[in-house]
């Protein structure tokens, strides 16, 4: 167990009684990405840049075309949100460099708070001019493409649980051998954002994450303002529905997630219901969300792989498809992720979103 994060949530836990989910999350995050060593065969999982270059190239693309639907601003703010060792960055300058006129007008933000994770950014980007922020607020005005590729997923989530007296927020308490367990509290007096009360039977458990509404409503206020669009990639579902998705991942296999707070993976599936309910409330026009392999078909993926494959080994052409397939396929990653897009209202039409899949309002 990290020494740090442990020590930090008995002592909330000591003081309060309790620590709240998201709370609990919040202090291991921090822990957890100050290591730096997390992404990768070597870590704890490996995310879609890391498992073919060709996702990265695509979105490289994306963000040129989009650059030029927005009149092609210079300067312009290329930030990305959660950028891990900064494979995604590296892909995207490269293959948008294409386009004349894209890098140049470019500058470049990572909004990233592990001082180790910026090192191992600082690395991979060592051919570009990087400015670093601790948060989106941080980072100066004017026309933008934001991109958040597993970012939101790992934001802290509250869980409300329903009990046989009503609704209750889930909570992390020690029991007298001083092992961590989940417990349940009165909630406060703020009402309890709950869609489906009515339908919820006795433990079922809904979440819900102020830290992602909070990070999506500073992105469409920007988009809105200022220009541009941003670029949402993470697993999740479409509608708001009942369920837990709270889950920790180490050395690439599932763990329980209070076993070892500090040292493993915790993240949550995204609500992308919300957030397009959250960006619209904004001012921000929704694309999507796509599922992400359908996306990453339309924008060319298996044309990208052939070029890769071309006059290589059959060993090298074999796992250049292997990768692609993980992330096209719908055992894969192709469906449990999903792509949308936040935009301002004057980018009605924006690449790989053809065909929008409408929004539904229930489970």
């Amino acid at each position: 167990m990290n020494s740090h994060a442990s020590a930090q949530i008995r002592a909330h836990i000591a003081r309060d009684g309790h620590i709240t989910v998201a709370d609990y999350m919040d202090l291991a995050a921090a822990a957890y990405y100050a290591r730096g060593d997390v992404f990768g065969r070597g870590g704890d999982f490996i995310t879609a840049p890391e498992i073919s270059q060709a996702f990265g190239e695509l979105i490289g693309l994306w963000c040129a075309v989009t650059w030029q639907q927005m009149g092609r601003p210079a300067p312009f703010k290329l930030i990305e949100c959660g950028p891990g060792r900064g494979t995604l960055m590296a892909d995207v300058l490269r293959a948008a460099k294409m386009v004349a006129g894209f890098l140049p007008a470019a500058e470049i933000h990572l909004v990233e708070r592990s001082r180790a994770l910026r090192d191992k950014q600082r690395t991979t980007l060592k051919d570009h001019s990087v400015t670093w922020h601790d948060d989106l607020d941080a980072v100066p005005h004017g026309p933008q493409i934001i991109l958040a590729n597993e970012f939101l997923d790992a934001l802290p989530v509250r869980q409300f649980q329903r009990t046989p007296n009503g609704w209750s927020e889930r909570v992390i308490t020690a029991d007298p051998t001083q092992a961590l367990t989940f417990s349940t509290m009165l909630a406060d007096n703020a009402p309890i954002p709950i869609p489906l009360a009515v339908t919820a039977e006795i433990g079922a458990i809904f979440e819900r994450s102020d830290a992602v509404t909070a990070a999506v409503a500073a992105m469409s206020q920007r988009i809105t303002a200022h220009g541009g669009a941003a670029l949402l990639i993470d697993y999740g579902h479409t509608a708001s529905a009942l369920g837990e998705t709270l889950q920790a991942v180490k050395s690439h296999q599932y763990t329980e997630v209070l076993a070892t707070p500090g040292e493993a993976d915790l993240t949550a599936h995204v609500d992308f219901g919300h957030v397009k309910t959250t960006a619209r409330a904004a001012g921000a026009l929704v694309h999507g969300p796509v599922e992400q392999g359908l996306w990453l078909k339309r924008l060319g993926i298996g044309v990208r792989q052939v070029q890769l494959a071309k006059d290589k080994p059959p060993e090298a052409a074999r796992a250049i498809e292997q990768g692609v397939r993980r992330l096209i396929e719908p055992h894969g990653l192709g469906m449990l992720f999903k792509v949308m897009a936040l935009a301002h209202p004057t980018l009605k039409d924006l690449e790989g979103f053809e065909g929008k899949i409408e929004f539904q309002s229930g489970p």
